[in-house]
This record gives C-alpha cells, sequence and structure tokens, in this order.
C-alpha cells in the first residue's frame, strides 16, 4: 500500500512538471525557426575567431536586436541548442554551434541539415490545420472537408510553398537515401532503368546513380515539379500522374509518397508500379516507416523509443494534412502490398525513421 501511494505521488510530482510542455512546447518550434531564418548557426560556424561568438558580435552578424537575441538564445541553450561558454581570458561569455545547431544551417546540404524541413512544418499554411485536428478526426461523422485536403493542388498553384515542399523532400532524401544505397548493394545488379515516383527536385535518383553508376534515373513525378528541375547527369526528369501510369523500369524507387495516402489510392500506386517492371525480376523498393517494429536486440532501446516517437509523430502529420494519409504497421504494410498483386517482399531495417522494404511481382 505505502509503495502504491510513493508511485501515485511521483506520478503526480512527474505531471505538475511535464504538462508545460503541453502548454508552451511550440516554444521550441518558434525558437529554432528564428535562429534558422536569422542564420544564426552559420553566423557562429563563420566566425572568423576561435573564441566563441559575443553576444554583440552575434546581434551584429544577424542583424536581429541584442536584447531579443539575448532571450532566444538563452531558450536555445537551455534546450541545448547551442552552447554558452567563456572567452579564453574570461571575461565575457559567448556562442558555440552544437552537432544540433548544425542540423539547422539552411545554406548547408551535407545530408544532415533539417532545416528546410523545420521551415516547410512551421509555415502558416502546415501550421492552421493543427488547431483543426480535433475537427479531422470528427470529419467523417459530420461530413465536414479534412482541413488540408488541397495540399498538392495548392502547392501548385503557390511556387512558393511548392519550392518549400520540393526542398524539405530533397533534404529528407540527402539524409536518409545513402543510409538505404548501403543496404541495397546487390538489389541493383542487373539493373539498368529506375524510377523514382514523386523523385521531385531529383536528389534521390542523383544520390542513386552515383552510388550505382550503370543505372539509368528517371526522376518522375508531376508536371509542375519537374519542369524546374536541374538537368543531371544519368537523369531523366519526366512529368506524370503515378494514378494514371509509371514509366516503364527494372525497379521502382517509392520514398515517403505511399503514407500520403489511404489504402486503396496506396494499392493503386503499388499496381501501377508493378505494371511497369518486367514480372519475373522487378521490384519496387519501398523507403517508408514501419510502426511498432521492436528490434531483437535492447541494446540501442532509447534510440529505438525516439525513432517510435518521429514515426508516431509523421502519423499525426498525415492525419493533419492529408484526408486519408498514415502511417503503416507491419501488418498494414503486408495488406497492401499483397492486395496490389506482389508475390513477396521483404524488410530492411536501416536504423532509421524509415525502413527499406522490397516489395517483387513474383
Amino acid at each position: 500500500m505505502e509503495e502504491n501511494k510513493r508511485n501515485l505521488l511521483d506520478e503526480e510530482a512527474k505531471a505538475s512538471l511535464d504538462i508545460w510542455r503541453y502548454l508552451f512546447g511550440f516554444a521550441d518550434i518558434a525558437a529554432a525557426k528564428c535562429a534558422i531564418d536569422l542564420k544564426v548557426p552559420e553566423a557562429l560556424e563563420n566566425h572568423p575567431s576561435s573564441q566563441p561568438m559575443t553576444l554583440t558580435e552575434l546581434s551584429s552578424a544577424t542583424s536581429a536586436s541584442p536584447s531579443h537575441l539575448h532571450r532566444i538564445m538563452r531558450f536555445l541553450v537551455h534546450q541545448g541548442l547551442f552552447k554558452e561558454v567563456s572567452t579564453k581570458d574570461g571575461l565575457a561569455t559567448g556562442y558555440t554551434n552544437t552537432p544540433l545547431s548544425r542540423r539547422m544551417m539552411i545554406t548547408k546540404r551535407d545530408g544532415k541539415s533539417m532545416a528546410p524541413m523545420l521551415l516547410l512544418e512551421s509555415s502558416p499554411e502546415m501550421l492552421a490545420p493543427w488547431l483543426k485536428l480535433s475537427s479531422a478526426i470528427s470529419s467523417p461523422l459530420n461530413g465536414s472537408v479534412p482541413p488540408f485536403d488541397a495540399l498538392w493542388s495548392f502547392a501548385k498553384d503557390n511556387p512558393r510553398h511548392s519550392e518549400l515542399i520540393n526542398e524539405a523532400m530533397a533534404c529528407e532524401a540527402r539524409r536518409v537515401v545513402p543510409l538505404v544505397a548501403r543496404a541495397c548493394h546487390g538489389l541493383f545488379d542487373g539493373v539498368a532503368t529506375v524510377v523514382d515516383v514523386g523523385g521531385g527536385t531529383g536528389d534521390t535518383m542523383g544520390i542513386l546513380v552515383k552510388e550505382f553508376p550503370w543505372i539509368r534515373g528517371i526522376n518522375f513525378d508531376l508536371p509542375h515539379v519537374v519542369e524546374v528541375v536541374q538537368a543531371m547527369d544519368n537523369v531523366e526528369n519526366v512529368g506524370g500522374d503515378m494514378f494514371d501510369s509509371i514509366p516503364a523500369c527494372d525497379a521502382v524507387f517509392i520514398k515517403s509518397v505511399l503514407h500520403d495516402w489511404g489504402d486503396e489510392d496506396c494499392i493503386k500506386i503499388l499496381k501501377n508500379c508493378k505494371e511497369a517492371l518486367p514480372p519475373k525480376t522487378g521490384k519496387v523498393l519501398i523507403v517508408e516507416p514501419v510502426v511498432g517494429e521492436k528490434k531483437e536486440t535492447m541494446k540501442m532501446e532509447e534510440r529505438d523509443e525516439k525513432l517510435e516517437y518521429v514515426r508516431l509523430a509523421l502519423d499525426m502529420i498525415m492525419m493533419v494534412h492529408t484526408s486519408t494519409g498514415k502511417e503503416r504497421t507491419l501488418k498494414e504494410w503486408d495488406f497492401v502490398i499483397k492486395e496490389a498483386g506482389f508475390a513477396r517482399y521483404e524488410v530492411r531495417d536501416i536504423d532509421d525513421v524509415q525502413w527499406l522494404i522490397i516489395a517483387y511481382p513474383s
């Protein structure tokens, strides 16, 4: 009885602190976005002195109000985004980057920066539907329109937002595709042509043709997307609609696309992928989260839990920003893959939010 009482008191004490995270959690995103907009990580990285950058120097470099910048940096230092350290003479303090803040450098295209993704998700168009999440959940009952059902048509009519989406998808491609490529060796043996469905800016295909130089890549996306894509060696940009047909190829690569759609549409896309392939040797490489899968070893339990948080958060994003999209469990992936007519599939863990699923027609 006493132990139960102590546990209850511990839970109450924890709750009294945790509740604030839900009240003011948005401050983390807003302050980080402010740092990205001001290019604070770049200013610190490019500081000519080996000394930490003082508030005065940082304020001058970013054209920001010293008093306001001090408060932003104080908050972000507390959150672990930046470090505040003493100068060598000990007479002042200054700021330095951390591995986390370097991942918020908007000017870096190194496969680590996630700044474009943060700028997309914190844009007014993407934030507004979150305030209507309860409406999205109740819409099947009251017939209301999902909060952001017109995501793709909106992007088509708004070049700035389309650019935000493309840059966010490109930064994710630079981050995850090298991981996928390392898990793909042997899969592209004998493969001459690969189509990247929903390839956006072509970053994914550009990485693949460098890693596997014998393949010819086709970057396939909506016409308004590919018409502004820069030309690349061994990559052809082709406009079209994946719901109509997909260019013929030996292998299909499809990343972060199927989770935008419900099962019926997902099956339709996969059927079109299957029809584009040679029946005996073709394959579809699906790069998507798999929710709820536990690793056999528990050595990385904390990392696994953090990755699972991201997958579940992405599922919330799908609920908010699409009408039928969702992140899928392995059982749900099994259903759509088999319903699309694939004979078998395998799943490869790449130690990331994303997993690699390879589906075979026969």
